[in-house]
């Protein structure tokens, strides 16, 4: 692997988790927690989502064009090798996908400036959603589902497979650095088993979504075996298997201690087993999202 390469699928890694911040925390906050709105915590997960978001995309655009011209790495900001990958496919998703931060950080202005009144408002919710759909759509139209024998079928696959993780890992995020971080007893006892529920739905769609997506580029069983994109595959699922035992920790914190930490008012002692397993499961997840970096750029063949 060239460095170049290997720049660019950092460069894509960071525009993932920048996307799982940005979009499950703002999900995260709109639907579960619009108090979140008002607390630096909670507003710095979604700003620095928001920023990893830009930086991946635009140093994507230019690390593509200089990986594919085998040209060093450096070049990337050489506005002939940017207009050159814009000409083509990718490259206008790509600049569509630039367009949609920006939209997105007007987005991000209005919860800044107004905190949970604009998070409980129909139009900010509303422009969310639409900046939701356009960054996971053009996730699915830089990857391999729009190569696939079925392609529609495996770009809804694709689809509801990264909002199945954003919606999991923005929330991980938002639970970690914002909710649990305060130890509110009130906010704990209102949105952590809202949340327990959102995440079990998350898993379904990251399940059901990666099943149909490994069928339609892999077509056989023994590819995860037999080549290099397939044990990547593997060991994403390998990974997966294991945020799901550590999420099974959580929820089991849930249902058995969480109306005991209320009673204590958020003691931390009592909240600090659920952080933990939160810790586990955020940090396995971000392994998750590199994995998927690894495989947009990989040859489901080799």
């Amino acid at each position: 692997m060239t460095v170049t390469k290997a720049l660019y699928i950092a460069a894509r890694a960071v525009d993932y988790f920048g996307m799982t911040l940005f979009l499950g925390g703002l999900l995260f906050i709109a639907f579960l927690w619009p108090r979140g709105g008002d607390h630096g915590r909670a507003r710095g997960v979604v700003v620095t989502g928001w920023i990893l978001g830009v930086v991946g995309t635009v140093s994507a655009i230019g690390l593509e064009g200089a990986w594919i011209s085998q040209r060093s790495p450096a070049d990337f900001l050489n506005w002939d090798l940017i207009t050159q990958v814009l000409d083509v496919h990718f490259g206008k998703v790509w600049f569509a996908r630039t367009l949609l931060w920006l939209l997105g950080g007007v987005v991000l202005a209005q919860v800044l400036q107004r905190g949970r009144v604009a998070a409980t408002s129909l139009g900010w919710r509303v422009g969310l959603m639409a900046i939701g759909f356009g960054l996971l759509r053009t996730t699915g139209m830089t990857g391999h589902a729009s190569e696939s024998v079925r392609p529609t079928l495996a770009q809804i696959a694709d689809f509801l497979h990264v909002l199945g993780i954003c919606a999991w890992l923005g929330g991980l995020a938002m639970l970690l650095f914002g909710l649990l971080a305060r130890r509110d007893p009130d906010e704990l006892a209102a949105v952590v088993p809202r949340y327990s529920k959102l995440a079990m739905g998350s898993v379904l769609l990251i399940i059901a979504g990666g099943v149909v997506l490994t069928w339609q580029t892999l077509g056989s069983a023994g590819k995860l075996f037999s080549t290099d994109y397939g044990r990547t595959l593997l060991f994403k699922i390998v990974v997966l298997a294991v945020i799901l035992l550590a999420a099974q920790g959580s929820r089991s914190w849930v249902n058995r201690r969480l109306d005991f930490a209320v009673v204590l008012r958020g003691q931390a002692s009592a909240v600090r087993p659920f952080v933990y397993s939160v810790a586990a499961e955020t940090a396995l997840v971000i392994v998750v999202v590199v994995a998927a970096s690894l495989l947009v750029t990989a040859s489901p063949g080799r």
